[in-house]
């Protein structure tokens, strides 16, 4: 239980449904990377986004969800999360952005996210981008049964806090499944031991949202735009793992340091 609610233990069946939805979620991803570049607008990739999850048999979970009316959310440099895909809003030269994608698939909600850079970005921000990266690697490999939700969120605070970088706290990882925010909800801080206790079965993503600046964000007027106060960038990235008898499952696949930080011209 947390605050009340009841955390879902799944089986191998629930396993392999967000295998299937995960893998979607990161086919996605890869096949957005070549349509990243100065020039295209957000809308642009939202359409391809929404036509790649429907022809490969998924359905964006985002679409109807509280109102919003996009297949993607695609958060634009001082954009924290929650951005909403514009015609207007075309890349430029150096861009960074994160485009987060939940297809369902069976009724399974595969989420994640990455970062991708239009053209080349410059040394500030790519070392935003690899640190927030890092910090998402490092909390999932502290992943195991008997480990606790609190090992999770210091395990980022420790990389974030190394570059002096802002965690955001007002918005967290959670349980994800066949409910698209569920329980336990998953911060990016903490203290080692404390909090929920791990258990083969859970399930849930982890998404740290690192800021260059101060960790302060404000939301914009159209109740989704979340920006940072000061108006530094920020970088997120967001995996769905299930917790297994020995460690972690990463059901969102996309590629590792060295291959998933796409930079196209």
């Amino acid at each position: 239980m947390e605050g009340g609610r009841r955390i879902s233990l799944h089986d191998e069946e629930g396993f392999e449904g967000m295998r299937r939805a995960g893998r979607l979620a990161a086919a996605t991803l890869d096949f957005i990377a070549p349509y990243v570049k100065p020039g295209v607008s957000t809308a642009t990739l939202d359409r391809l986004c929404e036509t790649y999850m429907r022809d490969h048999g998924g359905v964006p979970g985002t679409i109807g969800y509280h109102g919003y009316q996009h297949a993607s959310c695609i958060s634009v440099n001082h954009v924290v999360t929650h951005g909403i895909p514009s015609a207007d809003k075309v890349l430029a030269e150096g861009d960074i952005l994160n485009i987060d994608v939940t297809p369902v698939v069976d009724g399974w909600f595969g989420d994640t996210s990455r970062m991708f850079v239009a053209g080349e970005a410059n040394l500030r921000a790519r070392r935003l981008i690899d640190t927030t990266l890092e910090s998402l690697l490092a909390a999932i490999a502290v992943v195991r049964p008997g480990a606790t939700l609190g090992d999770i969120g210091h395990a980022i605070e420790v990389i974030a806090r190394r570059e002096r970088y802002g965690i955001v706290r007002d918005y967290c990882g959670h349980g994800v499944g066949q409910v698209f925010h569920d329980a336990p909800s998953v911060l990016h801080w903490g203290r080692p031991g404390t909090g929920v206790v791990l258990e083969p079965g859970m399930i849930f993503t982890i998404e740290p949202m690192l800021n260059a600046g101060r960790p302060e964000v404000k939301r914009l007027s159209d109740g989704w735009t979340v920006v940072t106060r000061d108006r530094s960038l920020s970088a997120q990235f967001e995996h769905s793992i299930g917790v297994t008898g020995t460690g972690a499952e990463i059901f969102t696949p996309w590629p590792q340091p060295g291959q998933g930080l796409q930079a196209a011209s």
